[in-house]
């Protein structure tokens, strides 16, 4: 057997038998444990998000809670958003959105769990700043040193090489179908640039994430607009497709109802995964280096649930919505991935569409690659924090995006799919343990809103967590002020 094939019956036996049914479960369970967190404080998070971008003095050596946000939507908001929604149509039909939809929605109160947990076990740097995320709870939290080391390496192997190739693969694939660019020139080119930045360590990732994200997105997300508008009189048909296709109907008259449905829901699990990284643990390993206002772990846990919504919710349905009322061909036997995108925005925009989806991927491309370059250096501090260690791994992931620019890799694509489920399994297995804090937090933040109060983080009501957390991160005295949230 090939190692192709290999690869792919692995892909198929974590996927389809194992993690799917875990996160499904773990996500309905944080859900209904939360008593539908994602839906009863979605406004709050959001008035949350847009009262954050004032640091103050208390966070000079961190970054806000919106820039926090903006970071990890860069790592989220990438190429998989265009390429890897295209793929998801491609392989389990129209359907496989209606299953990313579903997945998002539960998934958001998978990252408000993972995401308070980052924050309440961060550990402060010797510079005042933070860093934290899964492989820091699973250490301090369940005491597995060396599962926090496994998930580590995952986290480095997945996001610092892996998916930085895929991203700058993407890039030059868009860059030459639109304006004939040389591979070498795009990889070239995105080596020099991500290096001006990555080097600058996470405040100049921040700092670059919270200008250019919102730019990117509103374009992104205005196009997509434009286009349905344009088209709005099929989109009751489309609908009605992405139902029907999500249960295996389109084609039930022919049998195979059963396989379609499976399809539609493995490849809209997968994919949504990969895009908005919902109980993967990547995302928090940003979360937790915010100094949060209110100064209390659910705030970034509330937060962090808009990140998953933003993606999949809005990012990934402009990309699906394009596709499907260009007319165009999506069979998986014919083209896919990105220049499936760039092909139905030009049936749409003319000449005009495969050059905006190209500046459009690289800047989705690039904000990821410089994000999640971050996500695998706070993962290699983890193991081993040495500043050369890290000026290494920098190096090593700048030729990753280089090769990734002028390869081929499919292969790639199949690592990085395993790497991910692991990490899942992971993260899902030790959040599951840790949810119970999550709740109790979450239980007297929203008394302290209730009173009418700054909810304030006081690690002395919470004696079993007290003895767990690091005794410089969280103040022992503070107390709660006045609501101001609603200004």
């Amino acid at each position: 057997m090939e190692n192709s094939a290999i690869i792919a019956a692995i892909n198929t036996s974590i996927w389809d038998y194992g993690l799917i049914y875990l996160l499904i479960g773990s996500s309905l369970w944080f859900t209904i444990r939360g008593r539908f967190v994602q839906f009863r404080l979605f406004p709050l998070a959001t008035r949350l998000l847009f009262h954050s971008r004032a640091t103050g003095e208390d966070q000079s050596k961190g970054i806000s809670t919106f820039q926090a946000l903006c970071t990890s939507l860069a790592s989220h908001v990438g190429t998989s958003n265009l390429a890897g929604v295209a793929i998801a149509i491609s392989l389990g039909g129209p359907g496989a959105i209606f299953w990313m939809w579903i997945m998002a929605l539960l998934g958001m109160a998978t990252a408000f769990v993972e995401n308070t947990m980052a924050q309440v076990f961060k550990t402060r740097n010797p510079d005042g700043s933070f860093r934290g995320g899964p492989a820091y709870y699973i250490e301090k939290a369940l005491g597995q040193r060396w599962l926090g080391i496994i998930f580590s390496l995952c986290l480095i192997s997945a996001f610092g090489f892996s998916f930085n190739a895929v991203q700058s693969n993407s890039v030059s694939a868009a860059l030459h179908e639109a304006f004939s660019f040389s591979p070498e020139l795009t990889g070239l080119g995105l080596v020099m640039i991500a290096s001006l930045i990555i080097f600058r360590g996470v405040q100049g990732i921040a700092r670059f994430a919270e200008k250019i994200v919102p730019f990117m997105a509103v374009a992104y997300v205005g196009a997509a607009l434009i286009i349905t508008a344009i088209h709005i009189e099929q989109l009751p048909d489309i609908a009605l497709l992405v139902f029907r296709s999500a249960f295996g109907l389109e084609h039930a008259a022919a049998g195979g109802a059963g396989y379609l449905m499976s399809q539609a829901i493995a490849h809209g699990i997968r994919r949504g995964l990969f895009s908005n990284e919902a109980g993967m643990g990547s995302g928090p390993n940003l979360h937790a280096i915010a100094t949060p206002y209110p100064n209390h772990p659910v705030t970034q846990g509330l937060v962090s649930m808009f990140s998953v919504f933003f993606d999949t919710i809005v990012i990934c349905t402009s990309t699906a919505a394009i596709i499907l009322v260009s007319g165009v061909s999506y069979s998986p036997d014919q083209t896919t991935g990105i220049v499936l995108t760039q092909n139905a925005l030009a049936e749409s925009m003319g000449i005009f569409g495969k050059p905006f989806i190209a500046l459009i991927t690289l800047l989705f491309g690039f904000t990821s690659i410089v994000a999640n370059t971050y996500y695998g250096e706070s993962s290699l501090r983890f193991i081993h924090n040495s500043e050369a260690a890290v000026r290494v791994y920098r190096l090593l992931v700048l030729g990753m995006v280089f090769w990734g620019a002028v390869g081929s890799l499919p292969l790639v694509w199949a690592l990085a799919d395993i790497t991910m489920a692991v990490m899942a399994i992971i993260n899902l297995g030790a959040i599951l343990i840790l949810s119970k804090y999550a709740f109790l937090l979450l239980e007297h933040f929203e008394q302290g809103i209730q009173r009418g109060t700054n909810p304030t983080f006081n690690s002395n009501d919470f004696p079993e967590l007290k003895r767990l957390l690091d005794r410089d991160v969280w103040s022992s005295g503070a107390g709660d002020k006045q609501l101001s949230t609603n200004r």
